[in-house]
């Protein structure tokens, strides 16, 4: 069911249903279409959706309240979308924890279309609670993600992998000290290990899942193992911690290439995270899956470690002066296949990458397709003659080096140089980018004609460029 939830969700007694793209919410006081699903009775329609409609109903001779999710008719004649239906109440069913969200009955309505009878939860989303509150400690996270690991466990020994862990798939209904949350939404699960008679429903190749948590494996549409669930925690770990996703663009073929070549941020860059929690949000993003925790358990007993572990937050930043470089890649319009296009904006950004970092520039911030490079400088004032000089030329080098590389796809390259403060932490070897002045881009970037801008900050360390 994609995007979908698997149950119907009330917050203060109104329904509390996040749309997708394809839903389209429900007019008040809107009838349900159908009258009774088995011996349950429907009482409104609270969500219709591309792929179906959730109703409200209760149990005519128990009163027990009830969800009722029902495929739409014109669908139930695509055997896919059937049997992807009819194998999501199975899983749910099959894994039968706590922690997951219960199936009570299935069945089919007069008109052909299947539904399945779920049960009816109060409380919010991950999502919402996150969005309301912002970031929070390793403690809080911590407390969310147990019940949530155990659901997983459940699974995995099960021989399923979710596939589509998010903030948005998981239900708080309890927020107290140790909360009591639902792992909804097993619509595009993966069954490792089918049973007799059960089939697959994912094609070689195949990708599924959503864009901003996929695994590397994912999106390669190789082998999904419980790793792939492993990298997802790490995704909603961060979020939890920093209120961000790790890697975040508006163009979804840029996000896949942050997933698939990208170095994870840290945590701690962004919030107070002690280095040893980085570390279990590191490894959990690991590009390769072998390199993960391989299972639940391990990532828990990891973060709980983390946790507990004292004294290990990272000291504050200090505040110095450094020349920063932002990189833009511009791309035009192009008839180009896709993946020419993103093979070709790699090339151009590891060739900025690489260059900077040969000429002691650091990589602080990467987005999209541009990037922030850092070299602190020791003293104020112009830096010597020479130095200048060797840094105009490096400039120079790259702008005419990366402009030819993406001058095959249509593309251009903006550079922008500055100087001004920054907050740093750590070693030179380790040294990692906080915040300050130079990472409000709005602030400073400007974008030119000839594709390379000095600001007049820039220009009183560095002088102006000497023609050569």
């Amino acid at each position: 069911m994609g995007d979908h939830e698997d149950t119907y969700r009330i917050q203060g007694g109104k329904p509390q249903v996040p749309w997708d793209t394809a839903a389209t919410p429900p007019k008040e006081g809107e009838s349900a279409q159908y009258a009774l699903a088995g011996e349950y009775i429907f009482k409104r329609l609270i969500a219709s959706g591309g792929h179906g409609s959730v109703y409200e109903a209760e149990h005519r001779i128990l009163g027990r309240r009830a969800a009722v999710k029902v495929l739409h008719s014109h669908l139930a004649d695509q055997g896919e979308m059937l049997q992807r239906f009819v194998r999501e109440a199975r899983i749910v069913n099959q894994i039968h924890h706590p922690n997951v969200v219960d199936v009570y009955d299935f069945g089919m309505m007069p008109d052909g279309s299947p539904y399945f009878v779920m049960e009816l939860l109060e409380g919010r989303t991950l999502s919402q609670l996150i969005h309301e509150r912002g970031r929070m400690s390793a403690e809080r996270a911590l407390a969310y993600l147990e019940p949530v690991c155990a659901a997983l466990e459940a699974a995995h020994k099960a021989g399923i992998v979710h596939r589509d862990l998010k903030a948005s798939n998981v239900m708080v209904m309890d927020d107290g000290e140790r909360p009591r949350v639902k792992l909804l939404d097993f619509g595009i699960a993966k069954v490792i290990q089918p049973q007799a008679g059960q089939e697959g429903l994912t094609l070689a190749g195949q990708r599924l899942g959503t864009a901003f948590a996929m695994a590397p494996e994912q999106l390669r549409g190789s082998t999904i193992t419980p790793a792939t669930d492993v990298y997802a925690l790490g995704v909603l770990l961060f979020q939890l911690l920093t209120g961000q996703y790790p890697f975040h663009s508006k163009d979804r073929l840029e996000l896949e290439r942050l997933h698939l070549e990208a170095p994870p941020p840290r945590a701690s860059a962004t919030a107070p995270v002690p280095a040893v929690v980085d570390a279990v949000v590191l490894r959990c993003l690991e590009k390769e899956a072998e390199r993960r925790f391989q299972s639940t358990e391990t990532f828990l007993t990891a973060l709980r470690e983390a946790v507990a572990a004292p004294g290990d937050v990272l000291p504050a930043g200090t505040t110095r002066q450094a020349l920063a470089v932002h990189a833009e890649v511009e791309l035009a319009e192009s008839d180009q296949d896709d993946e020419v296009v993103h093979a070709a904006l790699a090339e151009v950004l590891d060739c900025l990458e690489q260059q900077l970092r040969a000429t002691g520039f650091m990589l602080a911030l990467q987005a999209g397709t541009a990037l922030l490079a850092i070299r602190l400088l020791e003293a104020p004032g112009p830096l010597a003659p020479e130095q200048s000089q060797r840094l105009h030329e490096a400039l120079r080098h790259l702008r005419r080096d990366t402009e030819a590389l993406a001058a095959e796809v249509g593309a251009h390259v903006q550079l922008c140089v500055h100087v001004g403060a920054v907050e740093v932490r750590g070693e030179d070897s380790v040294l990692e980018v906080l915040g300050g002045p130079v990472t409000d881009l709005s602030s400073w970037v400007v974008r030119v004609p000839g594709g390379l801008h000095l600001t007049p900050n820039a220009l009183q360390v560095l002088g102006p460029p000497v023609s050569t």
